[in-house]
């Protein structure tokens, strides 16, 4: 979940446009386009902070941490596995493979089923639909660490964690404003339906899961498998994301000589799957692979070579680099 400010706009403002690239050529940054004056988003602290809190979200996610801590006192290592199990298709499947590497930069291809079969995947982590997600990234991408950055550390540690969530108006149902930043997924009428209705599925998870639990062990079965399940488990992962905003604009090493503060973070990387190699990211967004080197673990791209193996995808764009000087994509 996540909030924003929207404002008439005077000045033109930037357009996505993500296209494949060849597997051997250069991979650069998605190109900006202009496009004619209209309501834009405004991201970033100095936009959305006089705005005041977004209620909503902030009561939404302090449930979810209330029930996290719930949760501790409802151990079992069955509700763990079942934990683990929707974290990764969550956070793994659905934020790092699908949202961000597949729609977002367009990293490589597959067939649709599979595409959205990933994104409902992905709406199970409380992080929002798919036009929203991937509009919010990619601004974070065109203004990197500047002004406007929807969550730069440069404004706060804290605003770029968690802060940055809670104010401003939220977006997820605004599929025609989030379409100047998404427009290949404003084409898709399942993507334009699922952003607005992003909360189905992981209500939906919940209730299966509460009702599968009270059918095989009770009420507190029930109950212990929708704490571990979605409370706990999506309260983890979006602290996981959140680092990747945070932690990999502050601390780790710089194997690329980026416009931005990003860093590559390997205690990052365990914990997503491979995403806190951002350094290499934003050196080379496109690149499928994040995890440059034969000890950067990328998790997420082995699933993504695993999809290729079955015929599940193609296209697959992995960034090259001269690693006695390395440069990022387009120098």
């Amino acid at each position: 979940m996540a909030s924003a400010l929207t404002a008439p706009s005077p000045v033109t403002t930037p357009d996505v446009d993500i296209a494949p690239h060849a597997a051997d050529q250069e991979l650069t940054t998605p190109q900006a386009h202009t496009a004619p004056a209209r309501e834009q988003v405004h991201m970033g602290r100095a936009a959305t902070v006089t705005e005041g809190f977004n209620w909503l979200t902030l009561t939404v996610i302090a449930l979810f941490h209330l029930g996290a801590v719930a949760a501790l006192f409802f151990f079992s290592w069955q509700r763990l596995a079942v934990m683990a199990v929707l974290y990764v298709l969550a956070i793994n499947v659905g934020i790092g493979m699908c949202y961000h590497r597949l729609l977002t930069h367009r990293g490589y291809l597959t067939p649709k089923w599979i595409e959205y079969l990933m994104t409902v995947c992905a709406t199970l982590s409380l992080e929002g639909g798919p036009m929203f997600w991937v509009a919010t990234h990619r601004v974070h991408h065109q203004l990197s660490d500047q002004k406007g950055d929807p969550h730069t550390p440069r404004e706060g540690a804290w605003w770029a964690h968690t802060g940055w969530i809670f104010f401003g108006e939220a977006l997820h149902a605004q599929t025609a404003l989030l379409s100047r930043y998404a427009p290949d997924l404003g084409r898709d009428r399942f993507h334009v339906w699922l952003s607005k209705y992003h909360w189905l599925p992981i209500t939906l998870t919940g209730l299966v899961l509460l009702c599968a639990g009270w059918y095989f062990g009770g009420p507190v079965e029930g109950i212990g498998m929708v704490l571990w399940g979605v409370f706990l488990r999506v309260t983890l992962g979006l602290h996981a994301t959140w680092l990747v905003n945070s932690a990999t604009h502050l601390w780790g090493s710089r194997r690329f000589e980026t416009r931005d503060d990003s860093r590559n973070s390997w205690w990052v990387a365990l914990l997503t799957g491979g995403e806190g190699w951002h350094n290499n990211h934003h050196a080379h967004p496109v690149s499928a692979r994040h995890g440059l080197t034969w000890y950067e673990v990328d998790p997420n791209f082995w699933g993504i070579w695993i999809l290729s193996k079955v015929g599940l995808a193609k296209k697959i764009q992995v960034a090259k680099f001269d690693p006695a000087n390395p440069k990022p994509a387009g120098h």
